[in-house]
């Protein structure tokens, strides 16, 4: 557990990790990708880390896997990808695209959390098994979890396919397109 004291606006926690340089990933990143969109939003997607472009960019979900994204959220759930929050587990690229080791996880996730806390979306959906398992501490594998609806004290969680994974498996894209729909069912109750 990370005893890191963090301020509760978003404009500051993000002036924060802007300089934030308490993991390894700091020495390596072009930019900080801290998350954007509407911070008043009812769904917030969690991916597992900023890939190259994004790291070029500091912008989270730009990419071809962004661009999966972006249509998940236009075309199935029927809203303007501003309408939702999205974030990552780590706010740095790490290396190779590689999966974040438990430390980098586990410095980084408070600055999660006062997100969620700032924004109290009603949904918030994990794009893939890490960011699932940092957010739970579920380990359990995406195929099985997917589309499980996860009541919390404050929010639901749904876990579904990370884009990038529908990327290299578009046989998935059925499974995920029915989390969607789940999700957009949701999102009227």
């Amino acid at each position: 557990e990370s005893d890191l004291q963090l301020p509760s606006s978003m404009d500051a926690l993000k002036k924060q990790a802007l300089n934030c340089h308490l993991c390894e990933l700091s020495k390596s990143r072009s930019h900080v990708v801290f998350g954007e969109g509407n911070e008043d939003a009812e769904i917030l997607f969690v991916g597992e880390g900023p890939g190259a472009t994004e790291d070029s960019t500091g912008h989270p979900f730009v990419g071809r896997a962004g661009e999966v994204l972006t249509n998940m959220i236009e075309k199935v759930l029927l809203i303007p990808r501003s309408e939702v929050y999205i974030a990552n587990i780590v706010k740095c690229r790490p290396p190779n695209n590689r999966v974040p080791t438990a430390t980098e996880a586990h410095t980084c996730l408070p600055y999660l959390h006062k997100q969620i806390e700032s924004i109290k979306p009603k949904l918030i959906i994990t794009l893939g098994a890490t960011a699932y398992h940092y957010l739970t501490g579920d380990e359990s594998r995406i195929t099985q979890i997917r589309g499980t609806v996860q009541k919390r004290d404050t929010y639901t969680i749904i876990p579904t396919f990370h884009p990038s994974y529908l990327l290299r498996n578009p046989s998935a894209k059925k499974e995920a397109f029915i989390d969607m729909k789940l999700i957009k069912s949701l999102m009227r109750s």
